[in-house]
């Protein structure tokens, strides 16, 4: 099911509040995400309810849909613009001849972890042969990722292992108490669900994988190409919606834009708060001294290789760089 968090009312309370730009024509985009936690996206909610979107001319919708691929569909029917996607099916659907581009790199560190019970006997990938491990799409980027480390361990999907979708959130914590997966790859946030509600979890994540950078922010190369200045405005705001989360001082209007958008988040507050801090570290770059938003081309061949040596894709890509730009992250920086 889709559900729809449309943003204009606070865009609207944004402007209010800053008269010289109150005159300034908005251009709506609607940025489309793989699941509906708003605190996994909270740089767009932040920069929402902090006017920055305003600012740049931009009225913001978000449609939340159900998984990376349902993210680009989106983007290639033309009902949304910008989307977030993983890298995996961003790469799947370049080699379907969709011309889809990242654009910014939100999860600078992998958003998904392979986890088990801690009270399991599985202390690393190889020892999951012969298990159902859970994931939460069909098609989402945690399946080429789990995939990816399981490959790594010698195992062979359908012959040692096989993937069980069971969703995400509370779904994923009843699969773990009827014993339905043995694993789980979990994002983040599925992480701190499933712990608090009492099941401790173990991350068998090798620590090559850690690295890998997960979702973040794509367009059709027909929409960028028209609207250069709706993605320099776009990914500016999303720079100082992430700078403003990072400071101490701004957790409760962090929580408060969140919540806005999503309320039945905010309703825990710990919980909440936990959420958020395990998505801004997952967020923080691998390398402080690059810019918010840089795509390492080191990174995306190594989703390359794996999404070749997986098979998710029928080959290499003819032009792997046409599957991602940096081109606006310079600007996006400007102070």
């Amino acid at each position: 099911m889709t559900v729809r968090l449309v943003r204009s009312f606070l865009a609207g309370l944004a402007l209010a509040a800053i008269p010289a730009i109150g005159a300034m024509a908005q251009t709506p985009i609607t940025v489309v995400i793989p699941n509906p936690s708003a605190l996994n996206v909270f740089p767009i909610h932040v920069a929402v309810g902090e006017g920055y979107f305003a600012e740049e001319g931009l009225e913001i919708s978000v449609e939340a849909v159900n998984g990376s691929a349902s993210v680009l569909q989106t983007l290639a029917s033309g009902a949304g613009q910008i989307g977030e996607p993983g890298p995996g099916p961003v790469l799947a659907a370049r080699s379907r001849g969709e011309d889809v581009v990242f654009l910014y790199n939100l999860f600078a560190k992998t958003g998904f972890g392979l986890v088990v019970r801690e009270e399991s006997d599985y202390q690393a990938p190889e020892d999951l042969k012969g298990t159902v491990i859970g994931v939460g799409t069909a098609d989402g980027a945690e399946v080429g990722f789990t995939r990816d480390i399981l490959t790594d361990a010698g195992l062979t999907e359908g012959t040692d292992y096989e993937f069980l979708t069971i969703g995400d959130g509370g779904t994923a914590v009843a699969a773990f108490l009827n014993d339905e997966v043995d694993a789980y790859a979990a994002a983040v946030v599925d992480m701190v669900i499933i712990q608090s509600r009492g099941i401790p979890l173990r991350e068998i994540t090798p620590e090559k994988y850690l690295g890998y950078f997960a979702n973040g922010f794509a367009a059709t190369r027909e929409y960028i190409d028209a609207n250069p200045e709706v993605i320099k405005g776009f990914g500016r705001a999303i720079v100082r919606g992430y700078k403003f989360g990072q400071d101490p001082a701004n957790l409760e209007k962090v929580l408060a834009h969140t919540s806005a958008a999503n309320p039945q988040e905010g309703e825990d507050r710990d919980f909440a708060i936990a959420v958020f801090e395990a998505i801004k570290g997952r967020m923080a770059s691998v390398d402080p001294s690059r810019p918010l938003g840089y795509q390492p081309p080191e990174d995306w061949e190594k989703w390359h290789t794996s999404v070749v040596a997986t098979k998710s894709i029928p080959g290499p890509l003819d032009d792997l760089e046409a599957a991602y730009t940096n081109e606006f992250v310079e600007y996006w920086n400007q102070d």
